[in-house]
């Protein structure tokens, strides 16, 4: 309902602008004396300022309340540039204005929308579990490389103990599959992924009693996992929190919520891309299923 009356009140705007904009066309004189003019482009400027400001921070962070605060940030570009070049037009400064709106504000303002956008629309890599991703978390070698990260090959080596050359295949095979990347300073970095269950189904033989063997494995360690959090949840002291609740949702809020959350998550996971000293793993998970009692038995 919020969401209508939202459009029509835009749309409705739009066509009442049309009329406005032409009677100030008709009546609007060519040239106006005004005053305060210095604190009307000084604060112009002022808000321009803060506005880059508070962008640069909130973007360093990757919050999401940056999108609309660097679109704004664009606008405003935008809107500069316009007057600039309008209200200098007669002037000895004509070209100045234009070439810094041609080359400096309008680019710039395309910059900060595209940064806008990658804000709101980052995610990361999905795809469904492999075979090969299956071959990887059965060998206690990728899990001991991926926890040292982010590390050297050397610096790997030396904490896990493992050979060079074991080292080397396992992160050149990571890197294949696209869980880590190796940066300009020559450390191995993972990468946040967001990994769909395989079906058995999908599969035949081996294959399929190997994809329900792995899941049976995972559903299983996820239960031991709550388990063990449940018994020692008096030791993680701030670390640790819990929520429950129940709810009634349609398909389609359900499936909004799991995006909701998913977008929450790559959030976060993106947020820094250095360990910092104060930071801990922490294990996430999200379950959302019908209770026993609306299951048909």
């Amino acid at each position: 309902m919020i969401r209508r009356i939202l459009l029509a009140f835009l749309a409705g705007a739009a066509v009442l602008l049309v009329p406005w904009t032409v009677y100030l066309a008709q009546t609007l004189p060519d040239r106006y004396d005004t005053g305060q003019w210095r604190a009307a482009w000084v604060g112009f400027d002022v808000a321009l300022l803060l506005c880059f400001a508070a962008g640069a921070w909130l973007g360093l962070r990757r919050r999401r309340s940056a999108v609309p605060l660097l679109s704004a940030t664009a606008a405003l570009l935008c809107c500069d540039a316009w007057f600039d070049v309008m209200l200098g037009w007669t002037s000895a400064e004509r070209w100045t204005s234009i070439a810094l709106a041609v080359f400096v504000e309008i680019p710039v303002a395309v910059v900060l929308a595209l940064a806008a956008r990658r804000l709101l629309s980052t995610t990361m890599p999905r795809r469904t579990v492999t075979l090969r991703d299956i071959a990887m978390r059965d060998d206690p070698r990728y899990q001991r490389v991926v926890s040292e990260l982010p590390a050297t090959a050397d610096d790997v080596t030396r904490r896990t103990g493992l050979h060079r050359a074991e080292v080397a295949e396992c992160l050149k095979t990571l890197q294949d599959n696209g869980f880590v990347r190796r940066d300009r300073k020559g450390q191995w970095i993972s990468i946040p992924h967001d990994l769909r269950e395989p079906k058995p189904d999908d599969y035949d033989g081996a294959d399929r009693e190997r994809v329900t063997a792995f899941l049976d494995a995972k559903y299983a360690n996820e239960v031991a996992l709550l388990s063990w959090a449940a018994e020692h949840r008096d030791e993680f002291g701030p670390w640790a929190t819990a929520q429950r609740t129940s709810t009634r949702l349609t398909e389609e809020e359900f499936r909004e919520l799991e995006v909701e959350y998913r977008e929450l998550i790559t959030r976060y996971c993106h947020r820094r891309r250095r360990p910092a000293a104060d930071e801990k793993e922490l294990s996430v998970r999200f379950y959302a299923f019908p209770p026993p009692e609306a299951v048909p038995s």
